[in-house]
């Protein structure tokens, strides 16, 4: 691949959404074609800064190299992110670039509509949703958070976050081939106008683009043989960021739901469907996590009620999830973790007007302490019970009274690791779907998942937000979190003995996601410097 046809490929592909723009969007045509080149430079700085993280490249002379081994850089150094990617990469590298150049393209569209989307709503669920817009460039480390493989431009158009709106569209299927919870009486009984099926018929929800452009192509079988259905009625519902859930609308009882459909496209890492087994696993698990939080006060759970699928894969997984509303005490506010780092200076001042600090770096100290505190002993405690909970920003809801940290809602389960031995031995179980991939005899898994999630995603990006925000050296910052974790720990005695030295290993496992990509599939994981150790 030359660097003037690699060039030229991303010049394609901006071409194309360009003309399409120009006849479903022509309003946004002139603000895409500007947003182009900071599209390509965001993408761009995130992966020079991923292929060091990695051990791919060696860090430049001159990089500053923050903790876990992240460099931060003011610029790409390329016009097209593809052309930082040096020869020799293992795995299909070429793949990797098309999903680079759709990142940029796609990028480019959410930063023309930027502020474009309709009111998801006053509660607790519309302003979380209201948040998750503000973060557009998508996951805080991935080079491809807006990677929307599978989606043309009017489809972006019609369901991406930035929309505003999508639709939730319905199967009638034969209960022989559908396998779960009724997930249609669930949601007939907050939404009546929702249609009745025929006896032996369940009513079974989809995303509207997986219904007109995966059902009828992949399951023209189940359809020929009457097993399935589709229907002309509709739910309107509006799309969080991570487009497969959906937020819907208040139902008879006044709560908001979500519902999180399977959506054959490719966003960041992986496609976007739902495995049968999380469709069996999330209100088992869900169940199992309100047993052993419930002493945990400050953690709030957002539970998977209900879950069903079509067995013949995973195109047609469905799962209605809890929602915010009516759950959150008077003047609690969630914020969406995706948009905690571009929040931190309002967060802070908030915070040194309710304690009475001043403004700067002390405040700053102050509310990460009390940010830590919130974050750390509910997830360490579960995860010496035998959970690790995915606790990376877009999994997390903290909430803030008065500026102060208060509570932390967590959602979507399906990525957290279970241990069975240690749950065994807290006094609990679960009984999962034959084969589930949360199941891990391993503890070092247990303990990658949060490390990765919890330290490295969630709290190393604060930390350096911090930094810029209010000058918190990272030093410092590290130190206090340091303090929580021991405090944690020394309450836990000789039981987390072992976990507590794996978090303050002088080097723990990162995610490696640019090797996954080059690799197309699993995870992988890298050694990285680890600032707890050097905090001690």
């Amino acid at each position: 691949m030359t660097s003037g046809l690699t060039a030229r490929r991303l010049a394609v592909s901006a071409a194309d959404a360009g003309a399409s723009l120009a006849v479903h969007a022509p309003h946004l045509l002139d603000p895409f074609t500007a947003a182009l080149p900071a599209a390509a430079d965001t993408v761009g700085r995130r992966l020079r800064g991923a292929l060091v993280r990695e051990g791919l490249v060696p860090p430049a002379p001159g990089d500053h190299v923050h903790a876990f081994r992240r460099v931060e850089y003011a610029h790409a150094g390329a016009d097209d992110p593809a052309l930082l990617l040096p020869a020799g990469l293992p795995g299909n590298t070429a793949g990797f670039a098309a999903e680079l150049r759709n990142a940029v393209v796609n990028l480019a569209i959410a930063m023309a509509r930027h502020g474009q989307a309709g009111d998801p709503g006053a509660d607790p669920d519309g302003q979380a949703v209201a948040g998750e817009r503000l973060a557009v460039t998508g996951h805080n480390l991935h080079p491809c958070g807006r990677t929307r493989l599978g989606w043309d431009t009017v489809d972006v158009l019609a369901h991406d976050l930035e929309a505003g709106h999508t639709r939730v569209g319905f199967l009638a299927v034969r209960d022989d081939v559908h396998l779960g919870d009724d997930l249609g009486a669930a949601l007939r009984a907050a939404y009546p106008s929702l249609p009745a099926v025929p006896p032996g018929f369940r009513l079974h929800p989809v995303h509207a683009w997986q219904r007109d452009a995966v059902v009828a192509v992949r399951h023209h079988d189940l359809i020929a043989a009457g097993a399935v259905r589709i229907l002309d009625d509709e739910l309107a519902a509006v799309p969080t960021a991570a487009l497969r859930t959906l937020l819907l609308p208040p139902g008879a009882d006044g709560r908001r739901r979500y519902l999180k459909v399977s959506l054959d496209i490719q966003v960041t890492s992986t496609r976007r469907g739902i495995s049968v087994a999380s469709t069996r696993n999330g209100p088992a698990v869900s169940a199992l996590l309100h047993r052993l939080a419930a002493d945990e006060d400050r953690l709030l759970l957002l539970a998977e009620t209900a879950g069903a699928a079509v067995p013949s894969g995973r195109d047609l997984s469905a799962i209605l999830r809890d929602g915010l509303t009516g759950r959150l005490h008077p003047g609690e506010r969630a914020v969406p973790g995706g948009a905690l780092p571009l929040l931190t200076g309002s967060l802070v001042a908030d915070f040194a007007a309710s304690t009475g600090r001043r403004a700067g770096a002390g405040a700053a100290a102050g509310f990460l302490h009390a940010y830590a505190r919130l974050l750390l002993p509910p997830l360490l405690r579960l995860t010496r019970h035998g959970v690790a909970l995915e606790a990376h920003l877009q999994n997390c809801l903290p909430t803030f009274v008065g500026g102060v940290p208060h509570r932390l809602a967590v959602r979507d389960f399906a990525g957290l690791r279970l241990h069975p031995g240690r749950l065994a031995a807290a006094g609990h179980d679960v009984t999962l779907w034959p084969g589930s991939v949360v199941a891990t005899g391993d503890e070092d898994v247990l303990r990658a998942k949060l490390g990765y999630t919890a330290f490295q995603a969630h709290l190393g990006e604060l930390v350096l937000r911090l930094g810029e925000s209010h000058g918190l050296g990272e030093d410092a910052a590290w130190r206090i979190v340091r303090s929580v974790v021991d405090e944690t720990y020394d309450a836990l005695g000789d039981a987390g003995r072992a976990d507590h030295a794996a978090f303050t290993a002088p080097l723990v496992p990162h995610k490696a996601l640019v090797r996954m990509r080059l690799a197309g599939a699993g995870d992988a994981y890298v050694p990285v410097g680890n600032p707890l150790h050097a905090a001690a």
